[in-house]
């Protein structure tokens, strides 16, 4: 009967109301916890209607989600790997527990923000008990082609706690040699470099370069050739106990001639070795020395090309010698960049990348499922997820220094809670009204 309708859609108005209260009680519980998503809850009618006139209250149903596009505001930290995300896309993180006990395997979860710090095993973690997870970088720095549609090469970001050696693997030289010592009549003076470099195990040594000019024969001449002699100090001369030739190179430099190259730059370079793995290589302009246990790609500029050696004027110039490598150093920091990039710093001075970690997109983010501490796993209703870098595609750039705060608005939350009550009590009020109404129907037959 209608009465009996009224009294069970009230009864729902009840429920459904303190399901409400539930939503609302957890953001407000939230508003200060980093990365929350707030919880909205929303009422459907069920009317089921009656025959010949007759109205039967159907109630009401509520449904509850997630909003977990919205996004909250940016706060600073003092913490380079607090790590947040200024627009879409989602960090990928990986439970420590499942991480170890799996032997390395285990799920990508998708999270918005995060404060990580390194542990005592070097992997950057959070409190909650979660690894960043990035693509290792290789040894020169650059990121390798992983696939975009699966976790594939994701692995937690882990830095070694101990002492890192930074081997030499390039020099580049810039330097003038005169043009006047090749002359006819030069005293043909021998012109002295010495370059440091840093061996496998980050000792300091030295390769020293002698230039040595061919002195022209005949009156009004100049050969513009100079001899090129390299030594090693890591290797020592099994005969003469000096350190190790690993270079003798002749170089031929073009006097600006119309058959020849242009003046000043180097036309030709000649390996006297007789070892073809140290020949010059007259497109890059560079060769290979070996020196103990490894080798160093030597650049001192193309043929024909401007930089690197040239042979101009009257003077010995050795204008920048720039290399790689460093001393043995301690790891003092870790940064993250808007791009994604983990660079640890060491006290030599050397900033290495290591990892890179991708931002994760999903076609519906209210589909991705909830799993506590403010993580989400990819669902049918997200869709399947894509990795981007970071700042492509729809995703934002990552930003250290920085946590996402709740999406909780406050004085929302209590406008809705003043609501809430008050249909809350009115569906009160009318199961008390259904049961007065019910007395007076129990009072006719008296």
């Amino acid at each position: 009967m209608t009465i009996s309708s009224s009294l069970t859609a009230s009864v729902a108005g009840l429920q459904v109301n303190a399901t409400r209260l539930a939503s609302i009680s957890d953001n407000i519980a939230n508003s200060g916890t980093y990365g929350y998503r707030r919880v909205e809850t929303d009422f459907s009618s069920l009317v089921l209607g009656g025959d010949s006139g007759d109205y039967t209250a159907g109630g009401v149903n509520a449904t509850s989600r997630r909003l977990i596009d919205e996004r909250g505001s940016l706060v600073t930290t003092n913490n380079a790997t607090d790590i947040a995300i200024s627009g879409g896309g989602f960090i990928p993180v990986t439970n420590i527990a499942e991480y170890n006990g799996s032997g390395g395997e285990s799920e990508i979860l998708l999270a918005s923000t995060g404060s990580f710090r390194i542990n005592s095993e070097g992997f950057l973690a959070n409190d909650s008990g979660y690894y960043l997870m990035g693509w290792p970088a290789l040894s020169d720095g650059t990121i390798p082609g992983y696939p975009r549609d699966t976790g594939e090469g994701l692995e937690p970001v882990q830095f070694s706690l101990n002492l890192r050696a930074n081997p030499t693997s390039t020099v580049d030289m810039v330097l003038n040699l005169p043009a006047t010592d090749t002359e006819f009549g030069s005293e043909g003076v021998t012109r002295p470099l010495a370059i440091e470099y840093f061996d496998n195990l980050g000792t300091s040594q030295s390769l020293s370069m002698s230039f040595i000019p061919t002195v022209a024969s005949s009156l009004g001449a100049k050969t513009n050739e100079w001899t090129m002699i390299i030594t090693d100090s890591s290797q020592a001369d099994p005969i003469t106990g000096d350190p190790l030739e690993v270079g003798n190179y002749t170089i031929q430099f073009g006097d600006g001639s119309a058959t020849s190259t242009e003046g000043g730059t180097i036309a030709s370079v000649v390996n006297n070795s007789g070892d073809p793995s140290r020949d010059y290589d007259p497109t890059t302009g560079s060769f290979v020395l070996p020196v103990l246990n490894s080798s160093i790609e030597v650049d001192i500029g193309a043929v024909g090309t401007s930089g690197g050696l040239s042979q101009l004027s009257n003077n010995f110039q050795p204008i920048a010698v720039t290399k790689d490598g460093s001393e043995v150093g301690n790891m003092v920091s870790v940064d993250i960049d808007r791009n994604g990039m983990v660079s640890a710093r060491f006290d030599s001075g050397v900033t290495e990348v290591i990892y890179q970690v991708p931002l994760v997109s999903v076609p519906n983010p209210n589909g991705l499922s909830p799993t506590g501490e403010q993580t989400y796993r990819p669902s049918n209703a997200s869709g399947a997820f894509f990795l981007w870098d970071a700042g492509d595609g729809p995703t934002g750039e990552i930003r250290g220094f920085a946590r996402e705060e709740s999406t909780t608005d406050v004085a929302g939350e209590l406008t809705d809670m003043i609501k809430t009550q008050r249909a809350y009590s009115s569906n009160a009020k009318v199961i008390q009204t259904v049961d007065e109404m019910l007395q007076e129907t129990t009072n006719i037959k008296r």
